[in-house]
């Protein structure tokens, strides 16, 4: 158990199913206060009424004011959730304006934004907790997912650089950087999802269940498949060689469409 999850508040952004709705579950078993957020009320509602949580849907991007009032004033934890992913029809396909623009908005600039809503309070109090949910993504790449896969590397960028700049002055960081989970995300990521994130799919608990891990432990860096630490290195250590591995991978899924 984390003590200093007792009785927080915390929010939980892009709630309404998947790994947010089980972030949610994992924080109000603990003890916690959770505003459970996603765009769409009816799932954000459903999944409140679930843990005796409440629901503050709407846009990711400007949730915090309203939950902190719904928190009576403080948010202990902020759970940057909510993700967007696009993968293109074509082999050749990176991505048109639209899903560059959406994927950094939700998946970098909510971040930031929450952030920069945040902070204030948090370091005049010296304590705050924020939790990214970035994705294996962010740490390697993906294929057939172009927006996707930059955009998450933007958002682990950010999480590195909130904890730099502030663990010194009381503020927590985690990056969850999952590959495969079982969600509905998953389940649209087509013939590229199948072949190198289904085989080691998990359920979003265990990613609830890792992060919690970590906590306890203080780390910065979550790892719901314990592997990928070995291919952070591996790319590190032989970008060439790595980049050849993804691009055999790459070929694999060309010939297999």
């Amino acid at each position: 158990m984390v003590e200093a999850v007792q009785g927080a508040g915390v929010v939980v952004t892009g709630a309404g199913g998947g790994i947010g709705a089980a972030l949610a579950r994992r924080f109000a078993a603990e003890g916690a206060r959770v505003v459970v957020n996603d765009l769409d009320a009816g799932k954000a509602e459903a999944v409140a009424g679930e843990i005796g949580g409440i629901a503050v849907p709407g846009d990711a991007s400007a949730v915090v004011a309203d939950a902190r009032d719904a928190l009576g004033g403080a948010v202990d934890v902020y759970c940057a959730n909510a993700g967007v992913a696009f993968g293109g029809p074509e082999l050749d396909d990176l991505g048109d304006e639209e899903a560059w623009s959406a994927s950094w908005d939700v998946n970098v600039m909510a971040h930031v934004r929450a952030a920069h809503a945040l902070l204030p309070q948090w370091l005049e109090r010296g304590s705050g907790r924020f939790v990214s949910t970035v994705s294996a993504a962010g740490l390697l790449t993906m294929i057939g997912a172009a927006p996707y896969a930059v955009t998450k590397h933007g958002a682990l960028a950010f999480a590195e650089y909130l904890s730099l700049t502030y663990r010194h002055r009381g503020i927590k960081v985690h990056a969850i950087c999952p590959q495969g989970v079982r969600t509905d995300m998953l389940n649209a990521t087509g013939s590229a999802g199948d072949l190198v994130l289904k085989p080691t799919a998990i359920a979003p608990q265990d990613v609830a269940d890792a992060l919690f891990k970590g906590m306890a432990e203080d780390r910065f860096l979550i790892l719901p498949h314990p592997e990928v630490a070995g291919f952070h290195e591996a790319r590190a250590g032989d970008p060439d060689r790595w980049l050849a591995g993804m691009n055999h991978l790459q070929q694999k899924w060309e010939e297999s469409r």
